[in-house]
């Protein structure tokens, strides 16, 4: 069974609006032990988001700003340092909408799991904003979220192994099949009719949302695996 996004996100979310001060959004990281936060616009849409490390490279920037400031007249400064305009005066970047990063990464509720881990994976990031197909948000997904998925207590797997794997078998053929699953590792012993059947069953069964891994040693009677085509 596949596992949604929104089966598995936060749907309580800290946000801020694109006015907060800088120095409010990193009260509210701090306060809520959270990385990132969206920035939502007066109708609830993402528009970016704020992170720890925006607002570090923020800071960051200031005191290069200020060592620039005290360094002799003589020594060479950037033509347009990060934090000055164009004409060289010094910016206030004080709020959410001037450091954020925009536009955010977003995803949908009814996306995969899978889905949403490829795409922090790709975008170097640890939380996604969930987002209806109006863009207005409805939760937040994080790795840690990702993670409940791969903590799946044995029981929970056995069950959703037998009623959607093994039950495509015939009870009667199902019943030479046997289960067993600890701490995530799946065990299938027993005979099947076709060595198709044990491909296609152990297959179904790593893909079981939990599954670490999966010791096929099932038999079969007919091997009827396609013959390797000559060259």
């Amino acid at each position: 069974m596949r596992v949604n996004v929104g089966d598995v996100m936060t749907r309580t979310v800290v946000s801020v609006s694109g006015d907060t001060s800088c120095k409010d959004v990193a009260e509210a990281l701090v306060a809520h032990g959270v990385s990132a936060v969206p920035v939502l616009d007066a109708d609830g849409h993402v528009i970016g988001v704020v992170s720890e490390a925006d607002l570090l490279l923020k800071q960051e920037l200031k005191d290069r700003y200020h060592h620039e400031e005290r360094r002799p007249a003589s020594r060479t400064r950037p033509s347009h340092p990060v934090g000055l305009g164009e004409n060289g005066e010094r910016t206030h970047e004080n709020t959410a909408a001037d450091v954020m990063t925009s536009p955010a990464v977003t995803v949908e509720p009814q996306q995969a799991t899978a889905y949403a881990t490829r795409l922090m994976d790709a975008n170097g990031i640890k939380r996604l904003p969930v987002v209806d197909r109006r863009g207005r948000l409805v939760g937040i997904v994080s790795r840690r979220d990702l993670l409940k998925i791969l903590i799946r207590p044995d029981a929970d797997i056995t069950r959703e192994i037998q009623e959607d794997v093994l039950g495509r078998y015939p009870r009667q053929d199902a019943s030479t099949i046997s289960l067993s699953v600890d701490r995530g590792i799946v065990r299938l012993t027993g005979r099947v009719k076709r060595r198709s059947d044990a491909r296609i069953t152990a297959h179904m069964a790593t893909m079981t949302n939990g599954v670490l891994d999966v010791i096929d040693e099932l038999k079969w009677d007919e091997d009827d695996a396609p013959a390797p085509q000559d060259r």
